[in-house]
C-alpha cells in the first residue's frame, strides 16, 4: 500500500502530460471543373404517315391549309390552333424549334365532336377537302 500512493501520483502526472492527437482539417478536394451543358443535336421529328403536310409548318402555312382557326391560343412557350369541321376537331400545337426561332407544328391531335379519338391523318384530309 505504501507504494500504491506514489505510483498513483506518478500515473496521474503522466496522464496530464499526454495530449490528444492534433485535430487536422480534412484535406480539401479541389473544386470540380465547371461543366457546361452538352450541346445535343436537335431530335429528329418522327412524322406519322399522313401528317407530313402539317408537321414542321408555321402558322401561316397551316391557315392556308385549313382556313381561319376557331381557336388561336397563345401559351407561354407555344401556340395552339383549333380547326373544326363536321367530321372532326383538329388541334395543332406549334412550338419554336429553338430559343428565338419561329413556331412550327410539332404535334397534332384529332377527335370527334363527342370527344372520341379520331385518326389524325383522316381528320387532316377531311378538313382540307372542305
Amino acid at each position: 500500500m505504501k507504494h500504491a500512493l506514489p505510483l498513483t501520483a506518478i500515473a496521474l502526472l503522466l496522464a496530464g502530460c499526454v495530449s490528444a492527437p492534433e485535430a487536422r482539417a480534412p484535406a480539401r478536394q479541389p473544386a470540380p471543373a465547371e461543366r457546361t451543358a452538352a450541346s445535343f443535336p436537335p431530335r429528329p421529328v418522327i412524322v406519322a404517315r399522313g401528317l407530313e403536310g402539317v408537321i414542321g409548318k408555321d402558322a401561316n402555312a397551316i391557315k392556308r391549309l385549313f382556313g381561319e382557326p376557331r381557336l388561336d391560343v397563345v401559351e407561354v412557350n407555344g401556340r395552339k390552333l383549333q380547326f373544326v369541321g363536321k367530321p372532326c376537331i383538329l388541334d395543332v400545337f406549334l412550338y419554336p424549334e429553338r430559343k428565338g426561332a419561329r413556331e412550327v407544328v410539332t404535334y397534332v391531335d384529332a377527335r370527334r365532336s363527342d370527344g372520341a379519338a379520331e385518326d389524325r391523318a383522316a381528320c387532316i384530309e377531311a378538313l382540307q377537302r372542305r
